[in-house]
């Protein structure tokens, strides 16, 4: 589990049939089996290499993101160590596992912030989306300042330290990025689906069932 909050920005390229991740010098040393994110891609220490590590990744994964194309020219990455229980929680839950891709469709210098619009490729993702929540681009926890009314194509305020110490700065009009939705929405969803449609899921007779006036009683207006 991560947060979204960026503590290095580093590199990834091939080796073979692994990936080597480079710039880690943050928050060494590492062990094997450790995960960290990269890009918002969990990936997990398979070998220490310098400041660095190997990792193993799957056609799953290399289908889903960006690590892949961004190996192929030592593109730069975020990076973000594994959350540990007694850590702040300065971002939002996130998972590592990557929902689909994402393209730039605007980037704007604005006084104070950068304005980053995107769109989901995958339309259907747009409901996990909403005015004020959270969302992660390329593994960097950010707002939803505002959202189309599907929630496909959606913006974020960057101030300026998160534009200056992560990946986010190179980003330009057509780039494909990483995206994860909110995992607490992911979760919401998939509790009202059962609840609401007369499923099979085990249920304790003593339980309510989850639905939007059970949701509102309790204070999820």
């Amino acid at each position: 589990m991560f947060t979204g909050l960026v503590q290095a920005v580093g590199s990834v390229q091939r080796r073979g049939q692994r990936l080597l991740v480079a710039g880690c010098g943050p928050f060494l040393p590492l062990q094997l089996g450790d995960s960290v994110a990269v890009d918002g891609v969990c990936l997990t220490v398979a070998e220490c290499v310098g400041d660095g590590f190997l990792a193993d990744v799957s056609e799953e994964t290399l289908h889903r993101t960006t690590l892949g194309s961004k190996a192929l020219k030592r593109g730069a990455v975020n990076l973000e160590p594994a959350l540990r229980l007694e850590d702040r929680l300065g971002g939002h839950l996130v998972s590592g596992h990557v929902d689909g891709a994402g393209e730039v469709v605007a980037v704007q210098a604005l006084p104070q912030s950068w304005r980053l619009e995107l769109q989901w490729r995958d339309p259907s993702y747009g409901r996990y989306v909403c005015e004020k929540g959270s969302i992660a681009v390329d593994g960097v926890s950010l707002t939803v300042a505002g959202c189309s009314e599907a929630g496909r194509r959606f913006w974020v305020a960057v101030i300026p330290h998160t534009w200056a110490s992560t990946a986010l700065k190179h980003l330009s009009v057509g780039a494909v990025v990483n995206l994860e939705a909110d995992l607490i929405a992911r979760y919401a969803e998939r509790l009202l689906a059962q609840t609401g449609s007369g499923g099979d899921m085990e249920q304790n007779p003593n339980d309510a069932a989850i639905t939007n006036a059970w949701l509102t009683d309790h204070g999820w207006s």
